[in-house]
C-alpha cells in the first residue's frame, strides 16, 4: 500500500502543477494551454483518456485474478509482474519530450500516462483484494483497514515530500532548470515506491495467510450480480463524488501554498505531512467508535465536516490571519474527518464482499475492488479535468479564481458524498 500510495499520489500532487505551473514557480508550460470545444484544456483531455483506458481494463483484471488457479495464488503472480513497468512508466511520466510548450509533449504524455497506469492496476486490484482474505471479522477488517490506510497517509507525506526534495536537489546540484530538480527528487520516490510494492511479494504466503477458493462465475455474471447490490451502489456514488472532491483539493494543494498564499513550494508538503500525521491520533478512535456508533453514521459525519472545511480554502489570503496560520489550521482541523474517511471505506468494501461471497457461494472479492477501483479512477479523472479547466480562470498570483474555484467545487461535492451515503443500510 505505501508504495503504490506514493505512486499514484506523486501523479496526483505533480501532475498538472509539472506540466501547467503558475508563473511565479520558475518553471516553463510544458503543455499548450488551449481548449477543445471551448472548455477541455489539453491536459484535463490526457489526464482522462489514461485513467478511463486503464479503469476500462479493472473489471477485466478481477476477473481474472478471481478465477486463477495459479500455484503461487490468486493475487501475488499478478502483483509480482507489475512493479518494475510501474516504476519505469511513472518516471517517465515527468520526463517530457521538450522543455517547453509542444505537442509532441502532449502525445508522449497521453501514452506514458495510459502505460503507467495499466500497469500499477495489474499490482492494485489484486493487492486490494487481498483484504477480505487476510482478515476474517468485521474488527479484523476494521483493523486491517486501519493499517492499510496508515500506509496509504504515509504515501502521501511522502508524495508530497517532492518540492521540498527538489529544493534540496536543486541547491545542492546548483541545477539552474527546476524541471530537472523535479524529475531527480520524482524519480527517487519511484524508486522507493518499488521497493516497498515488492514487501507483500515476499512477506505473504497466500496458501498460509489466505482462506479462498477460486470464483467460476462468469464475468457478465459476476459484474450484473455486483451492481446489483443497492448498499454497493450507494458505496460507490459516494465513494465517486469524494474522490471527484479529494483529486480536486489535492491538485490544488500547490496552488494554495504558492498562489493564493504565496508561500514556498515545501509548504505544501508541510501541511500535508500535519494533516496526516495528526489524523494518526484518531485511528484508535475511528477502531473504537466504529463498533460504537456504526460505519455509515461516522462516514456521513466525517464526509460532511470536510465539505465544509474544503469550502473555507477559497478565502485563503483573505482572512485576518497569517498565511502560515490560515493553511495550517486547514490541515488540523481536516484531519480528524480524514482519519475516519482513510480507515472506514476499506472495511466497508470488504464488508459487502464478504457477506455476498457468504451469500453466493462465489469469492468475487477481486471483482467488488475492481468496480470501486472504476469509480475511483473516474472520479479521479472528472477532479483532474476539473481542476485543469478551472485553471482557465485564473491560476497565477492575483488572478486566482479558478484556484478559488476548485475549492468551492470540491468542497459541494464532499457535501454531495455525505448527503448519499446516508442512504446506505448497515
Amino acid at each position: 500500500m505505501l508504495g503504490w500510495s506514493v505512486m499514484i499520489n506523486i501523479i496526483a500532487v505533480m501532475l498538472i502543477y509539472f506540466y501547467v505551473p503558475p508563473n511565479n514557480s520558475g518553471m516553463e508550460l510544458l503543455i499548450p494551454q488551449v481548449t477543445v470545444l471551448g472548455i477541455f484544456t489539453l491536459l484535463a483531455l490526457i489526464a482522462a483518456s489514461g485513467r478511463l483506458l486503464d479503469a476500462v481494463s479493472d473489471p477485466l483484471l478481477a476477473w481474472f485474478s478471481d478465477r486463477s488457479h495459479h500455484p503461487g495464488g490468486r493475487r501475488i503472480p499478478f502483483m509480482r509482474v507489475a512493479i518494475l513497468p510501474s516504476v519505469l512508466f511513472g518516471m517517465l511520466v515527468f520526463f517530457p519530450l521538450d522543455y517547453q510548450e509542444s505537442y509532441r509533449n502532449v502525445w508522449w504524455l497521453a501514452g506514458i500516462q495510459s502505460a503507467f497506469y495499466l500497469s500499477l492496476t495489474v499490482y492494485i486490484i489484486p493487492y486490494n483484494a487481498l483484504l477480505p482474505e487476510l482478515a476474517d471479522s468485521p474488527e479484523g477488517k476494521v483493523r486491517l483497514s486501519a493499517w492499510l490506510s496508515l500506509a496509504f497517509v504515509l504515501g502521501i507525506i511522502l508524495s508530497s515530500q517532492a518540492p521540498l526534495l527538489a529544493d534540496i536537489i536543486q541547491h545542492h546540484m546548483e541545477l539552474a532548470n527546476r524541471h530537472s530538480a523535479f524529475q531527480l527528487a520524482i524519480g527517487g520516490l519511484y524508486l522507493l515506491g518499488g521497493l516497498f510494492m515488492l514487501i507483500p511479494i515476499f512477506v505473504i504466503d497466500e496458501s498460509r495467510d489466505c482462506s479462498s477458493r477460486p470464483a467460476s462465475t462468469g464475468l457478465g455474471n459476476a459484474l450484473k450480480h455486483i451492481l446489483s447490490n443497492r448498499n454497493f451502489l450507494i458505496f460507490i456514488s459516494a465513494d465517486f463524488s469524494y474522490f471527484v472532491a479529494l483529486t480536486i483539493i489535492s491538485g490544488s494543494m500547490l496552488y494554495f501554498v504558492k498562489v493564493l498564499l504565496l508561500l514556498e513550494e515545501a509548504v505544501g508538503g508541510q501541511v500535508m505531512g500535519v494533516m496526516v500525521l495528526t489524523s494518526l491520533l484518531f485511528y484508535p478512535l475511528v477502531i473504537r467508535l466504529a463498533g460504537r456508533l456504526g460505519k455509515r453514521r461516522l462516514v456521513v459525519w466525517s464526509l460532511l465536516a470536510l465539505g465544509v472545511l474544503m469550502l473555507g480554502l477559497s478565502f485563503l489570503g483573505k482572512l485576518p490571519a497569517g498565511p502560515r496560520l490560515q493553511i495550517f489550521s486547514f490541515a488540523l482541523l481536516a484531519a480528524i474527518p480524514t482519519a475516519f474517511l482513510g480507515v472506514l471505506p476499506y472495511a466497508i468494501i470488504a464488508d459487502i464482499s464478504a457477506k455476498d461471497g457468504l451469500e453466493t457461494g462465489q469469492q468475487k472479492e477481486a471483482m467488488f475492488f475492481a468496480v470501486r477501483n472504476f469509480s475511483t479512477k473516474l472520479g479521479q479523472t472528472l477532479g483532474v479535468m476539473a481542476f485543469a479547466i478551472l485553471t482557465l480562470w485564473g491560476k497565477d498570483p492575483f488572478h486566482d479564481l479558478g484556484i478559488r474555484m476548485a475549492a468551492l467545487f470540491g468542497g459541494l461535492l464532499c457535501l454531495v458524498a455525505g448527503m448519499v451515503f446516508t442512504q446506505f443500510r448497515e
